[in-house]
């Protein structure tokens, strides 16, 4: 008889979240043929958590266990291109014209554009680096701990990152706006013109989405999975530490190369820290001992 059937904590936010886009999608007054379209793909993406529950259930395979743990990076690039189809046909900019202030008040007034190029295009150049990196986090993650023989806690590394992110991406129809380098072109823009700036622009301009920038899922993702790290990898301070840093740098990046305002950021944080919160919590409630 295969063992019961059961979905992984991971599992069970991607499906809920997959659910409520298919919802917003309904509700929202779209153009044909995005409600249809994302019902559609995301009920077959919620089919495929069932599919490897099922496969490595009958199986007892290592294999389905194992792209399982693999399966929730793609949908990441998926859940964030959806939001993208929520974009509004216009905004207002009223939401900007406040953040901005905020931003000219903490690059001008407090110095800190000044300082980050006091050394010239060294700092700017590590920021734009760490920006990218951002989406080499979950794959680090797991990949580490896979190498130090720790599978077995990658589900709770992806509660953790997933809760982070995937509750920013929630928010976004909530919060219409347009990051500062389109609102406020050529405004407090870095004065150091770097390749990897320009390959974060050419990035964004392909693949970026134009529904919300609040709160930052760069920043929200970034600190999430450096917080988990710390939690499920205490006996390898470094990985854990090294993800802490480039969050920072990436928190960082997303104001100084205006990608983001300030006040995306610090919801980001704000967002992560309730991630690690709850996720804590449901390792209590599952009677998980520390490590």
């Amino acid at each position: 008889m295969p063992a019961r059937i059961r979905l992984r904590r991971s599992e069970w936010l991607l499906t809920a979240y997959f659910c409520y886009t298919a919802v917003v999608a309904l509700v929202l007054p779209l153009r044909a043929p995005i409600p249809v379209l994302t019902v559609c793909v995301n009920a077959v993406v919620v089919a495929g958590f069932g599919i490897l529950a099922t496969a490595e259930s009958l199986r007892k395979s290592t294999l389905f266990s194992m792209m399982r743990d693999w399966y929730p990076a793609p949908l990441m690039l998926l859940a964030y291109r959806e939001m993208g189809w929520f974009a509004p046909s216009h905004h207002s900019y009223t939401l900007e014209q406040t953040w901005v202030r905020w931003d000219k008040m903490l690059l001008n007034d407090w110095g800190v554009k000044a300082a980050i190029e006091a050394l010239g295009p060294v700092l700017p150049a590590l920021l734009e680096i760490s920006y990218t990196l951002v989406y080499t986090i979950p794959v680090f993650s797991v990949a580490t701990l896979y190498a130090y023989r720790h599978r077995a806690r990658v589900d709770r590394f992806l509660t953790t990152f997933l809760l982070g992110t995937l509750v920013s991406y929630a928010l976004f129809p909530y919060f219409p706006s347009e990051p500062p380098r389109t609102v406020f072109p050529m405004q407090d823009f870095p004065s150091w013109e770097t390749p990897f700036r320009r390959f974060n622009w050419e990035l964004l301009g392909g693949y970026g989405i134009h529904t919300s920038v609040f709160p930052s899922a760069h920043v929200s993702g970034a600190f999430s999975g450096a917080f988990a790290m710390i939690r499920l990898l205490p006996e390898r301070r470094w990985v854990g530490r090294s993800l802490t840093v480039l969050a920072a740098l990436i928190a960082t990046a997303t104001v100084y190369g205006r990608y983001h305002y300030a006040a995306d950021a610090f919801a980001g944080l704000g967002v992560a820290v309730a991630a690690e919160m709850i996720s804590r919590a449901l390792d209590r409630r599952g009677s998980i001992k520390p490590l």
